[in-house]
């Protein structure tokens, strides 16, 4: 089975105060998120090896956008690569 099998997704857009390197202004973007929550349950068809993976899994975010529009100077920059995945507990 794959991962995606053990979780439902959904999309969301978090709040995110960046610097524009460009103007130096900061300000407040929108950056989408997908949330991947565990199923309640193990799947159909399951084996060993996946209930054991089950057991283990956490719910997480995961970033879709890597460039944002400055709201001043109208140009793209990108969003910091260090937080592209976080887990929630």
């Amino acid at each position: 089975m794959h991962e995606r099998d053990f979780f439902d997704e959904r999309p969301e857009t978090r709040p995110q105060t960046m610097t524009c390197p460009f103007c130096r202004r900061q300000s407040e973007y929108g950056v989408r998120w997908i949330r991947r929550t565990r199923k309640p349950q193990v799947p159909r068809g399951a084996n060993e090896r996946d209930r054991a993976m089950f057991a283990k899994l956490r719910n997480y975010l995961i970033r879709v956008d890597d460039t944002v529009t400055c709201t001043t100077c109208r140009r793209r920059f990108d969003v910091p690569s260090h937080q592209s995945i976080m887990f929630l507990e």
